[in-house]
């Protein structure tokens, strides 16, 4: 169904997963797309997909320095962009005392760093234009936890929380900011995309060998449809008044729906001492 006004999306990552299948979406309802991929081969096939509709960009988003310039060349091309899909990143799988420092700052720069880069990038011309739409595909792991991806975890929350108050800083331009929180997608998420760091501390084996074997048997298996994500991303986006976060999933509503209790329950409990830190 073509789109009743035509917007210019930037979506990072769309040579596969959730980026492949926004960017396609978008391009079947008669949007321009411009995408960021990392290979030469993927932009050919990107383009491939609807000449002069499909713009690709050669773009690692945690090289920050390059990213003004392949934003502006998007624009030179694609023409101003009305929505940015801040897509692009990885799942970094390890106990946190077994995983390296230098895990956690590649798992920001990519998860964090990155998408703020692109966001400043953008920005100067929503704001001139006093328009647009910022997506942050974060993750339920950005709103809940699991033992086992607490690096992932925390990038999300990172994002999750710029995200929300960034919104509130540019709301008055007319540029709305939401945080997209999947749940489980048919994806290479937990597959070829996951970086796994070599398990060595044997007290963990218990919590961290029947996740990790889990995680692995359930990849290509997951009860997540991405073509359905990418269809309430352009409901989305075509939104009058968007919400600050949007859950994706039956799986993320019913994690996010138990910890909002439990975290209830837990206040509840502890109110007497919470209330307790005031001057007399």
């Amino acid at each position: 169904m073509a789109a009743a006004s035509p917007k210019t999306f930037l979506i990072t990552g769309v040579s596969s997963g959730l980026g492949k299948a926004f960017a396609t979406a978008a391009l079947e309802a008669g949007h321009r797309v411009a995408g960021t991929v990392r290979r030469a081969e993927d932009a050919q096939a990107f383009e491939a997909l609807a000449p002069g509709g499909a713009y690709a960009l050669v773009l690692d988003v945690t090289d920050f320095e390059a990213i003004a310039g392949a934003v502006a060349e998007a624009e030179r091309r694609a023409g101003p962009i009305d929505v940015l899909v801040n897509n692009a990143g990885y799942g970094h799988e390890g106990v946190m005392e077994e995983s390296s420092m230098d895990e956690l700052q590649r798992q920001f720069a990519a998860n964090v760093f990155g998408p703020v880069a692109m966001m400043k990038a953008v920005l100067p011309g929503m704001r001139a234009r006093r328009g647009g739409h910022i997506v942050n595909v974060t993750s339920m792991g950005g709103f809940i936890t699991m033992p086992g991806i607490s690096y992932y975890c925390g990038s999300k929350f990172a994002l999750e929380g710029i995200s929300e108050s960034l919104g509130k800083e540019v709301a008055a331009f007319g540029i709305r900011v939401t945080a997209l929180a999947p749940g489980q997608f048919r994806t290479e998420w937990a597959g070829r995309s996951m970086q796994r760091t070599a398990r060595s501390i044997a007290d963990y084996d218990a919590v961290m060998d029947p996740i990790r074997q889990a995680r692995q048997a359930k990849s290509g298996n997951q009860p997540g449809d991405p073509a359905k994500a990418a269809q309430a991303l352009l409901t989305l986006v075509e939104s009058e008044n968007p919400p600050v976060r949007l859950f994706l999933g039956e799986d993320a509503l019913g994690l996010v729906e138990r910890k909002l209790s439990a975290m209830a329950e837990e206040m509840h409990a502890w109110d007497a001492l919470s209330r307790s830190t005031a001057f007399e």
